[in-house]
């Protein structure tokens, strides 16, 4: 139990030491170049100019340099190399078990970290090197995750033998192979949550605690690899987030949030019937933060679409509706970092218990 119990810790702590040291660097650079975008403001979904959203963030865009999101997965990547070479180089029982990195338990979420954030870099590249701004469009960067979950998804299903979805208190409910498109819908449902990286301080904090808690929720599964992981991914994202805070150096932008919410989907699953657990079911608790974000943007839509351009909310998504009644937006970012926790510690509960 207490070597299970390091295991975890140690490569969180590695973790958010690396991305203290990145970062640096990484802003040197990113200010060196200039790597924000070269026009600023924001076009709402429905193809409109964003109005509130560009009253309240339009000029900051020009000067906050995108990326940041870096430090996360590179911090991640590092840390589970290096602990898996120390790993292989010593002849210590203790180091040995240190290494976390399993082909049963990390290389898929690891493999979906990966993807998620070498395509968002690549949209970031595109964003801050064309004049108009334009990142890679929605319906690729779309195509891309959905290609890609088609085949983990289909992984879950053949290589796993997942076919269920675990459910509180009842039998597992047995879905056979839909449990593949269940797979992408919950990938692209998550992706499209990537946007709570709206305001400084805000995703870092809210990932952060997400991630702590299914770390909890794989330790108690005895998945202690995958809660390594995870431990992992949420220290590097606090250090993402000692830059972050309001001033923030830098931004998450694409290659922070889509590696994130796609590694984030894959975990959810593993801790669910793979795990003998309720890993679908607890993010509805855990993840409510990034599901009142995805779906104040589908009400907002819905109501311009069939009420005559009527909105429900000032702008869309919820915490930028905050901003525009008037909330601080430190004071928006902190009690998002409030309720984030509080959800985690019940999300947590929820799946120990349930």
């Amino acid at each position: 139990m207490t070597l299970d119990i390091i295991k975890v810790f140690v490569p969180a702590l590695i973790a958010f030491a690396l991305g203290i040291l990145l970062t640096p660097i990484l802003t040197h650079y990113l200010y060196k170049y200039k790597a924000w975008k070269k026009k600023g403001g924001k076009t709402a979904l429905d193809g409109t100019d964003a109005t509130e959203f560009n009253k309240l963030h339009k000029d900051t865009e020009q000067h906050t340099p995108r990326m940041g999101g870096i430090v996360i997965w590179a911090s991640t990547l590092i840390t589970i190399l290096g602990v898996w070479f120390a790993a292989s180089l010593s002849s210590s029982s203790v180091i040995e078990k240190l290494d976390f990195l399993s082909r049963d338990q990390t290389w898929v979420p690891l493999f979906a970290l990966l993807v998620g954030s070498l395509v968002g870099l690549a949209n970031d590249i595109r964003d801050v090197t064309t004049h108009d701004a334009r990142g890679i469009s929605v319906g690729v960067r779309l195509t891309i995750i959905g290609t890609v979950s088609l085949f983990i998804g289909w992984w879950f299903y053949s290589k796993l033998g997942v076919t269920a979805i675990g459910l509180p208190f009842f039998p597992p409910l047995y879905i056979g192979v839909l449990i593949v498109p269940l797979f992408v819908l919950v990938s692209l449902f998550i992706y499209a949550s990537g946007v709570i990286d709206g305001i400084d301080g805000l995703s870092g904090g809210v990932f952060t605690s997400i991630f702590a808690a299914y770390a909890g929720i794989a330790f108690f599964q005895n998945q202690i690899n995958l809660a390594a992981f995870c431990a992992t991914v949420s220290g590097a994202t606090l250090a993402f987030l000692w830059f972050n805070i309001p001033p923030a150096r830098f931004w998450m932008t694409e290659t922070g949030t889509m590696g994130l919410t796609f590694a984030l989907t894959v975990v959810v699953f593993m801790t669910d019937t793979l795990g003998e657990g309720y890993g679908l079911i607890s993010f509805s608790i855990i993840g409510f933060l990034l599901i009142a974000t995805v779906v104040s943007n589908i009400v907002q839509i819905a109501s311009k679409k069939f009420r005559g351009g009527k909105k429900v909310l000032r702008v869309a998504p919820l915490h930028h509706h905050f901003e525009a009644i008037g909330w601080p937006s430190y004071k928006v970012t902190m009690r998002y970092w409030v309720l984030a926790v509080m959800l985690a510690i019940l999300g947590l509960a929820f799946a120990l218990i349930g």
